[in-house]
């Protein structure tokens, strides 16, 4: 826990309920076997396919800029190891707060779509997500598929994340975002913020000096 203590004390975890999801979500949980001695290291490692799992700095930051609440539908793109979603899936139907809605006979909705484009990295993060129970439950769905076209299907979303540098907010994106809704993705060297203000109207906000790997998408 040393790492996830340190990104707490620089500031870059500050939401309780996501330094929360970060204790419980064990980032070893979602490394190749080759790699777990490596979990407490603030690098991105890579996971075959040409991808990554981010540095932990890098996600307690999006993390923070896309505010995942409990009830939450998200669309994760890029999800890779499975991470992301199953922080996510934490988050969006929080146990605690479940436990009060069921006494007034109420239960959160919350959802992570997660996709990928590389069929084995979709069966490597199911796997990993797994380990938490979410599939079982019904709280993360794995696709494979394109990301760069959203994910219609499950339609509109609350938050947007994307884990791989896209060229630009594609446009099935503002189109599947709630309004008030947020994206969070890398465009270029920078981590970018979307809020949706309304059908035609995106407020943004650049955060420069990040690496990340390219979105793949079928042309």
């Amino acid at each position: 826990m040393a790492l996830i203590d340190s990104l707490v004390e620089q500031g870059w975890l500050k939401t309780p309920r996501i330094i929360k999801a970060f204790r419980k979500i064990k980032r070893i949980d979602f490394l190749p076997k080759d790699m777990k001695d490596l979990a407490e290291l603030n690098e991105a490692l890579p996971i075959g396919y040409g991808q990554t799992i981010s540095q932990p700095l890098v996600v307690a930051f999006m993390l923070e800029l896309l505010e995942p609440k409990p009830g939450d539908k998200i669309l994760d793109i890029g999800a890779g190891s499975g991470w992301t979603s199953a922080l996510l899936a934490h988050i969006v139907s929080d146990g605690e707060l479940n436990e009060k809605l069921k006494m007034k006979n109420e239960k959160l909705s919350g959802k992570i779509i997660a996709i990928d484009i590389v069929p084995e990295l979709v069966e490597f993060g199911e796997e990993n997500v797994a380990k938490y129970n979410f599939l079982e439950k019904k709280i993360v769905e794995f696709i494979c598929a394109d990301g760069s076209k959203g994910y219609k299907k499950e339609a509109p979303f609350d938050k947007i994340l994307c884990s791989a540098e896209a060229k630009e907010v594609p446009q099935a994106w503002k189109d599947q975002l709630k309004i008030g809704g947020r994206i969070v993705t890398p465009i270029g060297s920078s981590i970018w913020l979307f809020i949706k203000k309304s059908s035609e109207q995106l407020e943004e906000k650049e955060y420069p000096g990040f690496v990340f790997v390219p979105l793949v998408n079928r042309d």
